[in-house]
């Protein structure tokens, strides 16, 4: 009887260790394209600041919670730029700006996250833009880890927020008239693999 029970009791402590491994286990996610929209704004003619937004983006992520690390490689398509003004869009996705037939891609690979109460708070890592590499950190204003109501995935989502200066990737068009400083603003939704 004392080893029955000796044996129940070892084969408990099994089942929550390997619990345990599961939970502290990297999780892979790839981003909802649907719902991940990176956005920006940058000064026009010091009057007011002009939003546009990229419609195509792309990638994976991977986080350990119990770790506190994390990767994220996303690609963006840049001639997916939108603004709701034609003209613009033709001149920001020409030469003087992303080069989109030229340059169809921008890529953000992030593998310095921070925590901060169990949560993601920050991620840093290289921004490619025009073919130049710039270190880049991007703050989260807010994240969560769920299950989608409707499809009943798992899933994280959130706000990030950063800024660069166009001008160390070479694109110094309009210089000072458009701004340097570009805000970022991208919101990303992503479901478990």
């Amino acid at each position: 009887m004392y080893m029955n029970s000796l044996a129940k009791f070892a084969l408990s402590v099994a089942g929550m260790i390997g619990c345990l491994g599961a939970v502290a286990a990297p999780v892979a996610y790839t981003l909802d394209p649907d719902h991940t929209v990176p956005r920006f704004s940058i000064n026009h003619n010091g009057f007011s600041n002009h939003v546009g937004m990229f419609t195509k983006a792309a990638g994976k992520a991977v986080l350990d919670f119990s770790a506190r690390t994390g990767s994220v490689e996303v690609t963006i398509q840049t001639a997916s730029f939108t603004s709701g003004h034609a003209f613009m869009e033709s001149v920001v996705r020409g030469k003087d700006f992303f080069n989109a037939e030229q340059v169809p891609h921008m890529t953000f690979k992030g593998s310095q996250f921070t925590f901060k109460d169990d949560k993601p708070s920050s991620v840093s890592g290289d921004l490619t833009l025009l073919g130049v590499t710039r270190p880049v950190t991007l703050t989260f204003t807010n994240f969560a880890c769920g299950q989608h109501p409707r499809s009943k995935k798992d899933q994280c989502g959130g706000n990030l927020s950063g800024s660069i200066k166009r001008s160390d990737s070479d694109m110094k068009a309009y210089l000072p008239v458009i701004g340097d400083e570009v805000t970022l603003m991208i919101q990303v939704e992503a479901f478990k693999d």
